[in-house]
């Protein structure tokens, strides 16, 4: 099993405490020079994350190994044909190191700042918009222009897509055009993820597709034994769950996401690959970069 690395795009110090890009810069470099398959980062709109279309050509060029993974870009924020364009050029920059977690997202207030309609937060409208950027990549004059929108991407077809969701309804959906599961366990709930590997995979067998890629994420803090770390977790999600009440998010911080020593972990990360991952990408919820050091020694 392959583990990845997500930047740390969420995090409430990230612009605060000093130079968000240096930063950025940082863990990009540092997970491309370690044992990391891939750098991660998501999408949200209002929010003061930096904009992930941008920051994928920055982390195309800080990298050069790792394959670079948008976890996950809402197509419904984007009009279908300049994300296609945008796509293909972050999948140019990165020399085809390009994977794109697409995902319908769950905030309104996002869909109204971007001036999205809220009506097409569904699978159907995601699929049409999928059908859209492979025809874009595919080279078809989708426009009424002289030219087809370019660049062609590296990747044969546009690089590959992962499916952010984890209903059974979606899921197979997903199946009729996605390469696989972009998966997100909030509180590491094996059997629960063994079920979503599952069906993702009988609902591509049902579907006469190819064997999907199946990925899982999850938030994760160290300590020494101490208990730092469920604190670490609970104040990050104070702020990136800022539209749910608090005293949810108190509850759900009690049990999310991983927090413990770094032994802890790699018993964790052998459990979820005897599970048959191909890829577990790790949320930090701290943006100190001796994070990945201490993450590398326990990476199988």
């Amino acid at each position: 099993m392959d583990v990845g690395m997500t930047l740390p795009v969420m995090e409430p110090d990230l612009w605060a405490s000093g130079p968000g890009p240096e930063t950025l810069e940082t863990w990009a470099r540092a997970v491309d020079a370690g044992p990391y398959s891939s750098v991660c980062f998501g999408e949200r709109m209002t929010f003061d994350n930096p904009d992930a279309l941008t920051l994928l050509g920055a982390v195309a060029a800080w990298t050069s190994r790792v394959r670079v993974v948008t976890t996950v870009v809402v197509p419904q924020l984007h009009a279908p044909v300049p994300l296609a364009k945008a796509l293909a050029t972050g999948d140019r920059l990165a020399g085809g190191r390009l994977s794109v977690g697409l995902g319908v997202g769950g905030r309104e207030e996002d869909y109204r700042a971007a001036g999205a309609d809220w009506s097409t937060h569904t699978m159907a409208a995601m699929a049409d918009r999928v059908a859209t950027l492979r025809r874009v990549w595919a080279g078809e004059r989708v426009t009424a222009a002289v030219r087809p929108v370019g660049p062609p991407p590296v990747q044969p077809g546009g690089p590959e897509l992962l499916v952010g969701t984890v209903g059974p309804r979606t899921i197979r959906s997903a199946a009729h055009w996605a390469d696989g599961l972009a998966g997100m366990s909030l509180d590491l709930d094996l059997a629960e993820m063994e079920r979503v590997f599952t069906l993702t995979r009988d609902a591509w067998r049902e579907a006469g597709r190819p064997e999907p890629r199946v990925t899982t994420s999850f938030w994760f803090a160290l300590d020494d034994g101490d208990g730092s770390a469920r604190a670490q977790v609970h104040r990050h999600l104070r702020h990136y769950m800022n539209w749910i009440p608090a005293e949810l998010v108190d509850g759900l911080a009690a049990t999310a996401g991983f927090a413990g020593t770094p032994d802890q972990l790699r018993a964790t990360l052998r459990r979820v690959a005897d599970l048959g991952a191909d890829e577990v990408q790790l949320i930090p919820t701290g943006s100190d970069p001796a994070q990945i050091e201490r993450i590398a020694e326990v990476i199988p």
